[in-house]
């Protein structure tokens, strides 16, 4: 087999759950067991040490936006010892593409010449923020998105207690993505959906639906709701777009300046009703083109 591989796909799609569960199988773990000694995880620490006593308490906390070069080093140090239970030993990074780049470059060294018995599974997101030459030395493995009908079957089974519209609403968000679809439903955006599909249709000239989006998104939204927002918001110019026949550029217009603010939303501090009023103002604009061309 060979000793590193890339685990590739949208978000959500079950990478990380594979990833701990063919770690547990090549080190023929128990059934049940929790953490391994030889499975080593390298995600998302603790932003700094005010967050790390949190952690230490059992209190929320906040993650650090990328993976260090520090956490690798420290895995690089445990390669240097042989595996505690058996001969071999398995590293999860999850996700890679948030690795910083010297942590990129630190980690290439033991991709070339790992240890025996060592291997590497790395789930991405965004496989090609990866380095080209950690590409080159991985296998790659894509999970597919499930497909809207399966998709349907999942929620109705794990959130029963979410309406018709909201399940279809994750649907159309989640563009594939189980996880991502649960994780609209807890966020419960259906009310945020529906302002966006009214934008879509009237355009918004007297400002009030850009208004009640910011109210339904929130004054104080963590990133995962800030980043859910903007899926739902290229979800629905997407899906509007197939449907227009006479002025795409604006729609096209409008979804890349989405895919601009969703790449900057992990690292910028988004004031949160600004990135609500610019959301809608792209929506607005995108209304009033498709209105201009059917005229």
């Amino acid at each position: 087999m060979h000793h590193a591989w890339l685990l590739a796909g949208r978000r959500g799609v079950g990478k990380a759950s594979f990833a701990a569960a063919a770690a547990r199988e090549l080190l023929d773990a128990p059934a049940g067991l929790e953490h391994h000694p030889d499975i080593l995880l390298l995600t998302h620490d603790p932003k700094d040490e005010k967050e790390e006593r949190k952690r230490a308490d059992g209190k929320s906390f906040e993650l650090a936006r990328s993976i260090r070069i520090a956490q690798v080093r420290r895995m690089q140090q445990r390669l240097t010892t042989r595996p505690t239970a058996g001969n071999r030993r398995v590293i999860i990074i999850d996700p890679a593409d948030d690795l910083e780049r010297n942590a990129a470059n630190a980690l290439l060294k033991s991709l070339e010449e790992p240890p025996e018995g060592t291997y590497f599974l790395l789930v991405a997101h965004s496989p090609a923020r990866l380095l080209p030459t950690i590409r080159s030395r991985c296998r790659v493995l894509r999970f597919p998105v499930v497909p809207d009908g399966a998709m349907a079957s999942l929620l109705a089974e794990l959130a029963p207690e979410a309406n018709q519209s909201t399940r279809d609403a994750a649907i159309a968000a989640a563009a594939g993505s189980p996880g991502a679809a649960l994780s609209f439903v807890e966020l419960d955006l259906g009310k945020a959906a529906m302002l966006m599909g009214k934008i879509l249709e009237t355009g918004d000239p007297d400002f009030a639906l850009r208004g009640q989006l910011a109210g339904a998104i929130g004054a104080r939204p963590d990133r995962e709701r800030l980043q859910a927002v903007l899926d739902l918001a290229r979800s629905a110019l997407t899906d509007r777009l197939e449907s227009e026949s006479e002025s795409p550029l604006a729609f096209i217009d409008a979804h890349s300046e989405l895919v601009r603010l969703t790449g900057e939303q992990p690292t910028y501090n988004f004031d949160a009703g600004l990135l609500a009023m610019e959301i809608g103002t792209l929506l607005a604009k995108a209304a009033t083109a498709s209105e201009r061309a059917n005229v």
